[in-house]
């Protein structure tokens, strides 16, 4: 596999970076982290994304090559694809869907979520990874290559760490996460100037937002460890809400003494529900997701979607709630 993955690159010259639609941390993390790799590697790179991160992980695209994906994006010249951090083809969404019809040239897929189809000519999952970020780490340790990590590289792959792992206190931290962490700091990483980047950059609009959704839209499911809390988008546009600003909010009700299972709605602009799940101890979270809310990911975070309103939302999964149990 390793040698696959030497040979793939060094083939290429034109390569492409691609991730999923609103892109994390960790997508940012990982594809910033290629990105520098590929460069330090005589290579010329482009990340493609599907739409814009938040505002908070803008700054970590200082000086890369990207774009946002346009129906006029011009794939021919590429020799190469990364695809990062997702595991499905659809969840670039279906408007980028050319990069897997239209081009005829290696597809990579690194990733570390569970189940991934078969859409690329080298697929490199590991589950128990914590992060793609630290999965594109290894990668690149075992092909040998280390010295091709630049400190903007290191940079990356310590944000896609961070952000994956609430911060390195998710189940999925091992003793290799921290090697990897001590490996990237010893490069020059600054730890606490990503902490300042990704969590302290908050505006009036968004804590007013997080106190209201805490204080207002916050409830427990008496008689089980399980909380919820939903925002509408009357309520959202009420605080002038922006990509990011309810980014953690899930755990926020995972932190409450007694809470295991923690589900988070939000109504999208479309009229469509985004649910995220979050959990600990002997509950998981991602086939629940996968079989009522059209999604999945690992057994203590998952996402979904639902096309029911919010208030339809809620009473189907207060309806199947115990099965989470």
């Amino acid at each position: 596999m390793i040698e696959t993955f030497t040979n793939l690159i060094s083939k290429s010259n034109q390569v492409l970076i691609t991730t999923h639609k609103s892109p994390d941390g960790d997508a940012v993390g990982s594809s910033v982290a290629c990105y520098e790799f590929l460069k330090a590697c005589g290579k010329n790179p482009l990340v493609l994304f599907p739409d814009s991160p938040p505002d908070n992980l803008m700054p970590f695209l200082t000086g890369v090559d990207y774009l946002f994906y346009k129906d006029d994006f011009d794939c021919s010249i590429y020799d190469l694809v990364f695809c990062l951090d997702f595991n499905h083809a659809y969840r670039v969404g279906d408007h980028m869907s050319i990069i897997f019809n239209d081009l005829n040239c290696p597809k990579i897929m690194i990733d570390h979520h569970p189940n991934p189809s078969s859409f690329c000519d080298l697929t490199i999952s590991r589950p128990d990874n914590c992060s793609t970020a630290q999965l594109f780490y290894e990668l690149v340790e075992e092909s040998k290559m280390l010295s091709k990590l630049t400190i903007k590289a290191c940079e990356s792959i310590y944000l896609g760490i961070m952000t994956d792992t609430g911060s390195f206190r998710y189940p999925s931290v091992t003793a290799k996460t921290h090697e990897v962490l001590s490996n990237v700091i010893s490069k020059g990483v600054i730890p606490h100037q990503i902490h300042e980047k990704i969590f302290d950059q908050n505006s009036s609009d968004q804590l007013k937002l997080r106190g209201f959704a805490v204080s207002d839209k916050m409830h427990l499911i008496e008689g089980s460890p399980i909380g919820i809390m939903e925002l509408s988008q009357d309520e959202l546009k009420r605080f002038h809400y922006k990509k990011g600003d309810t980014e953690g909010l899930v755990n926020v009700i995972l932190s409450i003494k007694g809470v295991s299972i923690a589900i988070f709605m939000m109504e999208n602009e479309e009229g469509n529900i985004k649910m995220s799940f979050r959990s600990k101890g002997p509950y998981y979270v991602n086939e629940f997701a996968q079989r009522y809310f059209n999604g999945g990911g690992h057994k203590y975070a998952a996402g979904g979607i639902s096309e029911l309103s919010l208030s339809k939302t809620r009473d189907f999964l207060l309806s199947h709630y115990k099965e989470l149990l």
